[in-house]
């Protein structure tokens, strides 16, 4: 008997990749306005969860500046003690002994010196409590002070030990010429003294284009002159060269303003000190994509003669004549056909 084998099935395509980045083709279509802030944060909400003002506080002290963090928390301290300290002055004159002491003349600095004692379970002096109701507050204050500094100090612990990226972006990216053609391009600069290595950079491109009528969002994953570096010790000029097979191909700043484009940048690096990858993320507009322009020289000499730049260069930008780069260039002509839905 012969056996006739079973053809096998034809394997099954793979889809198609997307390149909306997670945000949903759904999500795509209907979002108005850009998809991350100025600093990268994203512009979604999430309905449902509470108002989670504990864990939005303690995000908020971690990604605070140090400024504003201590300022917070000597505030709070202020304010707490400053509340105990009408609470001692409510009671009486006779609340808290040993005022003739320390000679202090006003009764409130009296009060708040004796309460900012017991709150940080320092010695309160020839100070001491009278009465029942008085003792009572000075046992919760106590137990609330420490706490209380237990919860600032966690806090300060995890800002020093978390590992963190902090890139400057350029203020706005450039239109510029490049190889005889255009480019765009923006610069970052690394902030910290810690070294970063193996930095990598994504830009996505998100605009409106008309496909057989129809008018939807799309991504596009722009190709970069290089898309990653292994030292980042000076700047590095990010540059997408426009050429024929570029989403950018014959953009004009109005056709940029019609798209409605936003350019989604995605870095990512290995950080020394703590030996991890960190990332960080901004967003231009189309309004902060400038054109007839190109980025000014950053770097310095100095005496030694090491290489050198000057951070506060990164976003000053040389004025070109009009229509340099706001006028498509010959290299973004070569193709002889063009997709549906492209200039």
């Amino acid at each position: 008997m012969t056996v006739t084998p079973t053809p096998s099935a034809p394997p099954r395509p793979e889809p198609p990749e997307r390149e909306d980045l997670g945000f949903g083709r759904l999500v795509a279509q209907q979002v108005r306005g850009r998809f991350l802030s100025r600093d990268g944060t994203p512009n979604g909400r999430k309905l449902g969860l509470g108002p989670q003002r504990l864990e939005r506080l303690y995000l908020g002290a971690l990604n605070t500046t140090w400024l504003t963090f201590i300022g917070w928390s000597l505030s709070a301290v202020m304010l707490v003690n400053g509340c105990f300290t009408l609470a001692y002055l409510s009671l009486g004159d006779g609340a808290i002994a040993g005022r003739d002491v320390v000679q202090i003349g006003d009764p409130f600095l009296t009060a708040f010196s004796f309460s900012l004692a017991v709150f940080t379970t320092s010695s309160t002096g020839p100070m001491f409590a009278i009465g029942a109701t008085t003792h009572w507050l000075v046992i919760f204050e106590s137990l609330i002070g420490p706490l209380s500094m237990v919860g600032v100090a966690g806090l300060l612990i995890a800002r020093l030990i978390r590992p963190r990226i902090r890139i400057r972006f350029s203020e706005s990216a450039v239109v510029a010429p490049y190889e005889g053609g255009r480019g765009l391009m923006f610069r970052i600069v690394g902030m910290q003294p810690s070294e970063l290595s193996d930095v990598q950079v994504r830009v996505t491109l998100v605009l409106f284009e008309v496909h057989d009528g129809v008018r939807s969002r799309e991504f596009h994953q722009l190709d970069l002159e290089r898309s990653s570096v292994e030292f980042f010790t000076l700047h590095w000029t990010i540059v997408h060269p426009i050429t024929d097979t570029s989403p950018l191909r014959g953009y004009t700043p109005t056709k940029l303003r019609e798209a409605e484009a936003e350019l989604l940048v995605s870095v990512n690096a290995h950080e020394s000190t703590f030996s991890t990858r960190v990332a960080t993320r901004c967003s231009y507009a189309w309004d902060e994509i400038s054109w007839d322009a190109r980025f000014a020289d950053i770097f310095v000499s100095t005496p030694d003669g090491m290489i050198a730049i000057d951070v506060e260069r990164l976003d000053r930008l040389d004025r070109l004549p009009e229509g340099s780069t706001t006028t498509p260039a010959a290299p973004e002509y070569v193709r002889t056909s063009a997709p549906a839905g492209r200039p």
